[in-house]
């Protein structure tokens, strides 16, 4: 896979997710890209990451659900509209609702797949199904419900752009 990862394309003032931005040195960092009409990323879980030893924890197994359910949205939304990502054009979507169903322990030590398939696309909303599978068995299942994020959530709006001041960024 060599286009660019969906978050990787996204404006700066937006890109400070701790599951997805590129500039959050402290973040996950996911990276999600189109694998033919799905999209996938891979993440590798650090030992701190522990649930119990030997296995993933769930609030981490989320967040990836959540992340790459929402660049899943932003990406088939440019698709459908016909538009490229690009910092000038992408359309973010944020989490209206995320569920998700832990289906066995996800072991620690090799790299997650995470996949997501859009079910249903409007103007302003998407919903999109999440797996995430470890060697080959999904270990989780989730649904995300993503919508066009309001203008009033960008980092130069409001609150966040004062966050975002004291925070050194």
């Amino acid at each position: 896979m060599t286009e660019p990862a969906f978050q990787d394309q996204y404006p700066d003032d937006v890109s400070h997710c701790f599951g997805c931005g590129r500039l959050n040195d402290h973040g996950h960092q996911l990276k999600s890209r189109w694998d033919g009409d799905e999209t996938v990323a891979w993440f590798r879980p650090e030992p701190y990451h522990t649930a119990t030893p030997g296995f993933v924890y769930g609030g981490l197994i989320a967040s990836l659900v959540d992340c790459h359910g929402t660049a899943t949205a932003a990406a088939a939304s440019h698709r459908a509209e016909g538009r490229p990502m690009g910092p000038d054009e992408t359309l973010r979507f944020v989490t209206a609702s995320l569920h998700v169903d832990f289906l066995r322990p996800t072991p620690l030590g090799g790299p997650l797949q995470v996949r997501g398939q859009v079910e249903t696309l409007t103007a302003r909303k998407a919903v999109v199904a999440v797996s995430v599978i470890a060697d080959g068995t999904v270990c989780a299942r989730g649904r995300v419900v993503a919508v066009r994020m309001p203008e009033t959530m960008g980092a130069t709006a409001g609150p966040a752009a004062r966050i975002m001041e004291d925070a050194g960024s």
